[in-house]
């Protein structure tokens, strides 16, 4: 069984891009993400970004469509991460690198720096302070992040360094961009 996602601007605009249906998996709301993108407007352009945790593709799709650089996408499921690759091939685009394991085992062997971060781990996990925690050395000065959450964004317990500077609400959906600020 597979779903459907559509990317809503850029290079790749209206194409549908298929995703497993495993339980917990859902694509960032097209209305999220279009805010999400509207505020990336002048940063994505030719950025170096981490999805932590990928799922669909949604966000990370939508940043290589609207000119980022370099993609790392992050996804432990097996079947969610052929669909991934089929993704890319259907989009013949090579500036990405899928990394098949859970986030807190790949962000341990980082040793770059991301412009842009995307931190949207499974509600149920819970893994917000976790995983801010082991992005911290992973973040460009000025770095932009962007998490998403099924509760107010303040009950995340996020770096202080973080500023909150953007955010939305649309349904159970909570969204903020997010800027870091090196001490």
């Amino acid at each position: 069984m597979k779903n459907q996602l559509r990317i809503i601007g850029g290079e790749f605009k209206r194409r549908q891009l298929a995703f497993a249906d495993i339980e917990g998996l859902r694509p960032t709301p097209d209305r999220v993400r279009e805010t999400l993108f509207n505020w990336l407007m002048w940063d994505i352009q030719g950025a170096k970004v981490l999805d932590v945790c990928a799922g669909s593709g949604a966000l990370g799709f939508e940043a290589l469509s609207r000119g980022a650089k370099h993609l790392i996408m992050i996804e432990p499921h097996p079947e969610q991460v052929k669909f991934l690759r089929q993704n890319l091939k259907l989009l013949n685009v090579n500036q990405v690198q899928i990394l098949a394991m859970t986030a807190q085992q790949a962000l341990k062997h980082f040793n770059e720096k991301f412009d842009v971060i995307f931190l949207d781990p499974p509600y149920a996990l819970n893994l917000w302070q976790a995983l801010s925690i082991q992005l911290q050395p992973l973040l460009a000065d000025h770095a932009l992040i962007y998490v998403e959450a099924d509760q107010p964004l303040q009950n995340l317990n996020l770096p202080l360094n973080w500023q909150l500077i953007k955010q939305t609400k649309a349904g159970t959906v909570q969204a903020g961009l997010f800027q870091y600020q090196a001490s």
